[in-house]
């Protein structure tokens, strides 16, 4: 997989989860979620 996600040193603190999807193939990608806490 190829797939990223770019976030500032602030951002990715807030960062509690990350999963990506691979329920079905999509060529070399794939959907990639990211959860935040923005509470903090």
């Amino acid at each position: 997989m190829i797939d990223y996600q770019l976030a500032t040193p602030a951002l990715a603190a807030t960062v509690r989860g990350a999963a990506v999807y691979k329920g079905e193939w999509f060529s070399d990608h794939a959907p990639l979620s990211i959860d935040y806490d923005y509470s903090i």
